[in-house]
């Protein structure tokens, strides 16, 4: 099969029928509306790295189903090479785009992690699960789609399980169960890459118990779906003009996050891969979160790639050597390879599951997840210190004043600083801005979940009494050194 182009992507997201809102007003063409273009052309450099001859081993490969040259993002990873693959895609994609790029990483992982659990389904109730999904990704590879993934739900007060919602709006549940498939209803929020999509994998957002059969649900939907109606929100950098000539307030890519409200929305039987067995949703968590905070650690990695040569950059355009801030430099690129070398580790020290898909190790892909919402804020601040006051008090000039008529030049004299023009000067103050504390900053705390959720993980996956034991016994230790009783409270 040939492989999809920009050219073809942008033709499918254009036959799709609207309906994404953004600023109270339904977007007709996501492909070149201003809310949601950049967003596009961030997936659009996918598909061109993939028939770029200097860039397709990263992002091509092989379909184990047809045999013939695919895109990576619709692939089966069944070797922790396929999964440092996924990271490798990931690094160039912010590399290329200084962005996150979710509809070719998220479904991604979710078809990976219900190939595993269709097979235990399967094996368990005898259900034709993993033939449908089969016959879906199969679909996929052909047609070289972009695939969200949404996981996270409205959720509703924290403190209350699904079934005890005052409004079950707040979480996507199974409405009803008909012969030929169900009805769902409910919402997912802040899901990357809706805008960018063809269609849109829904998975559990957390283990269910029984009380909560109807929220376990994984299935694929089309983005444009009848009785789905996206609110892409406002990110940080929507305050700027958005039809201003790229380069300048913002590039010419980005993100956009997505609520999905579900009204009713008929899923078919074929489109479905989990329909109310609670006792599976913890399996899907557990086998998505463990790739996906391994492989986080490349997007925050690729980023900073970016933000190292932007500070280097601005040192040069504000006259100054970039000698002198080697030390920082080097620092920044330190924390890049920390949490890139991590989910590396993760994905080699992981294991295959008889389904043939393969998963990073849990223990250290959430231990990189705590790393992720550290280690790239330092960058971030190690960016801002090295380029200066211009990026980050707030005190630039926008675009139309700076190009303005009766005071555009005065302004430009005054950020001439460099040999580089005072142009190139906005332009790489706007960009470092925009890093670190504008619409470029992927979502490194709670992207792919919370760091405490992380912690959680590591504190059961760390086998402390195994770990006491190697200490006693190097010290020739026998007897067993128990926990204190809890001590009685007084009267």
């Amino acid at each position: 099969m040939a492989l999809k182009t920009r050219d073809d992507y942008l033709a499918s997201l254009k036959k799709m029928r609207p309906n994404v809102y953004k600023f109270g007003e339904l977007i007709e063409d996501v492909t070149t509306h201003p809310a949601t273009r950049r967003a596009v052309e961030s997936h659009c450099l996918a598909y061109d790295a993939a028939n770029d001859p200097e860039l397709e081993d990263i992002y091509t490969t092989t379909s184990m189903f047809s045999g013939e040259k695919i895109l990576r993002w619709n692939s089966m990873m069944q070797s922790a090479e396929a999964l440092i693959g996924n990271m490798h895609v990931k690094r160039q994609n912010y590399r290329r785009s200084g962005t996150c790029t979710g509809a070719v990483c998220v479904g991604w992982n979710a078809q990976n992690t219900l190939w595993a659990v269709t097979q235990e389904l399967d094996e368990e109730f005898g259900t034709d699960y993993q033939a449908r999904l089969k016959n879906w990704i199969i679909d996929a590879q052909e047609r070289g789609i972009t695939v969200a993934g949404a996981l996270t739900d409205a959720k509703g007060n924290r403190g209350l399980k699904p079934s005890q919602q005052p409004d079950p709006f707040t979480i996507v549940r199974i409405k009803e169960k008909r012969d030929d498939g169900v009805v769902i209803s409910g919402a997912k929020a802040m899901i990357c890459g809706t805008a960018s999509s063809n269609e849109v994998f829904i998975l559990p957002g957390t283990a269910y118990g029984p009380d909560d059969e109807d929220c376990a649900l994984a299935c694929v939907v089309p983005r444009d779906i009848e009785g789905l109606t996206i609110v892409e929100a406002r990110g940080p950098s929507d305050g700027r003009d958005l039809n201003t000539p790229s380069g300048y307030e913002v590039p010419e890519t980005g993100v956009t996050q997505g609520w999905l409200l579900f009204e009713d929305v008929f899923v078919p039987n074929e489109r479905v891969f989990l329909c109310g067995e609670a006792q599976y949703t913890g399996k899907v968590v557990g086998y998505f979160s463990a790739n996906y905070r391994a492989c986080i650690g490349a997007c925050v990695t690729g980023q900073g790639d970016v933000m190292v040569g932007a500070a280097t950059a601005m040192a040069r355009a504000n006259g100054l050597s970039a000698k002198p801030f080697m030390g920082k430099l080097v620092d920044m690129s330190v924390k890049n390879q920390t949490t890139f070398g991590m989910g590396a580790g993760a994905c080699a020290l992981g294991k295959s599951h008889p389904s043939g898909s393969y998963f990073a190790d849990e223990l250290t892909a959430h231990s990189n997840k705590v790393l992720v919402a550290t280690l790239p804020y330092e960058v971030k601040r190690q960016a801002q210190d090295i380029s200066g006051g211009i990026v980050e008090t707030g005190c630039m000039p926008s675009h139309e004043d700076f190009t303005n008529d009766k005071y555009g030049e005065l302004l430009q004299r005054c950020l001439k600083a460099g040999e580089c023009s005072s142009e190139s000067r906005f332009k790489l103050a706007r960009l470092t801005e925009w890093l670190t504390i504008g619409g470029g900053v992927p979502g490194c705390m709670h992207g792919g979940g919370s760091p405490d959720g992380a912690k959680l993980v590591v504190r059961f996956k760390t086998p402390f009494e195994e770990y006491v034991g190697y200490a006693q016994k190097i010290m020739g230790i026998d007897e067993k050194i128990s926990e204190p009783a809890p001590a009685k409270k007084k009267d």
